[in-house]
């Protein structure tokens, strides 16, 4: 088991406001259910990696949510927490806080379905030598973020999101608090129906996304 807790920045996948630049190209219901895929693939790579702790730090109406009785059966195995803040920066800088237990947090979205459990166990033991560790996104955000403490993770408050510079800045950001920051694996990440095709390769053929994705066309 490794001493760190596992963190899952999520939002419930509701139709109309989950994955809405992915809902110009397949519709409100669709784009919801690909997210809800997402997120239980991601709750089981969690769920199987040899970490101490698992926390979800949930936005968003899980009862209007896709896959809603799913979700809720999953989260089971984790403990939830809401997030707060007043924007995404901030309820990223929040959700570590708040996960923090006396042991390194490794945080991630729900947009990398791919990843699985040895690779999130990998991550762990490189945050455990490290003040930081960060995992690029192909399209210039980041999907993964580690630190030793809560306090390093407050620089994200003035890091500008969604952006191609983002991981960029997020590195300088964390390095300007002080931290020494290890590189992670650079992963794809499910933004615009142009992302699916390279993550769902790398999913498992019977995985949800892969399922849920099987009749889109990029």
């Amino acid at each position: 088991m490794i001493a760190v807790t596992a963190l899952v920045v999520a939002k419930a996948p509701v139709p109309g406001l989950a994955k809405t630049r992915l809902a110009v190209s397949v519709g409100e219901r669709a784009a919801a259910d690909i997210a809800a895929a997402a997120l239980l693939d991601t709750l089981d790579a969690v769920a199987a990696a040899p970490v101490q702790h698992r926390v979800v730090a949930l936005t968003g109406d899980l009862n209007r949510a896709c896959r809603a009785d799913e979700l809720r059966e999953r989260l089971t195995a984790f403990t939830v927490v809401a997030q707060r803040g007043d924007d995404f920066a901030a309820r990223l800088a929040h959700a570590h806080a708040d996960a923090f237990t006396g042991i390194p947090v490794l945080q991630i979205g729900m947009d990398t379905p791919q990843v699985g459990a040895e690779l999130l166990a990998g991550c762990a033991r490189t945050l455990m030598d490290a003040d930081a560790v960060l995992g690029l996104a192909a399209d210039g955000g980041w999907w993964i973020l580690g630190v030793a403490r809560p306090e390093l993770a407050d620089c994200l408050r003035g890091v500008p999101m969604s952006r191609s510079d983002t991981g960029a800045l997020t590195r300088k950001a964390l390095q300007d608090n002080g931290a020494t920051v290890l590189p992670l694996p650079e992963l794809a990440d499910v933004d615009t129906i142009g992302d699916i095709a390279a993550v769902r390769r790398m999913c498992a053929p019977d995985s949800r996304f892969a399922r849920a994705t099987e009749t889109v066309r990029t």
